[in-house]
């Protein structure tokens, strides 16, 4: 390495001698160490914040279809009582008929009866079915909201995860040590965020 007093640094001396120094005018090991800690973690927060961007996009489109099948329901529901109301008219007209027949029609009259009765069993059928799909389309609404409120969590952790990553490579270029905190503290609360999410909290 030396002759007639001239010595020549290879690479790993040079770095001895900065870590010996104390990290020298460059950082040293420490910003070294503080590169190395930052791209990790925004490395891995990257990653987390793909995921939660998908399960987003996910909730939002389950929302949809939720909100779909809630409108489907709906319009079911919708002709079930429109068919309810042309059975209670068909009644009406029937119980109309067997009050202005003549008293000695009575064959008339139970012929009547027994459509007002068959029309009263309809109605009752088509009312559980209506009310049923009503039901179902509560139901759809219910879970789409849900899914939207969801959606809306993972929308708001992967923003902040998004302005971690921006304070990461801002830390990065400034070597500032509170950015670097900065960075931490909103991938915890970006984290967190989606843990609510995940929870349907």
């Amino acid at each position: 390495m030396s002759g007639h007093g001239f010595h020549v640094h290879g690479p790993h001396d040079h770095e001895l001698e900065h870590a010996q120094q104390g990290g020298g005018g460059h950082g040293g090991h420490d910003s070294s160490g503080m590169i190395n800690q930052i791209a990790m973690f925004t490395a891995i927060i990257a990653t987390i914040g793909a995921i939660f961007g998908y399960m987003g996009g996910a909730t939002q489109a389950n929302a949809g279809l939720y909100k779909n099948n809630a409108a489907i329901k709906k319009t079911e529901a919708s002709n079930q009582w429109n068919y309810f109301q042309a059975k209670s008219t068909k009644q009406s007209l029937a119980e109309m008929s067997r009050d202005l027949s003549a008293k000695d029609e009575d064959e008339d009259k139970a012929k009547y009866q027994a459509k007002v009765d068959r029309y009263e069993k309809e109605k009752a059928e088509i009312k559980v079915g209506a009310d049923r799909l009503e039901a179902e389309a509560t139901e759809w609404d219910h879970k789409s909201d849900e899914q939207m409120h969801q959606h809306h969590r993972w929308a708001q952790s992967t923003t902040v995860l998004q302005v971690c990553i921006a304070l990461a490579a801002i830390a990065l270029l400034t070597k500032k040590k509170w950015l670097e905190y900065a960075m931490f503290a909103a991938g915890a609360i970006g984290l967190a965020v989606g843990a609510m999410a995940a929870l349907h909290m």
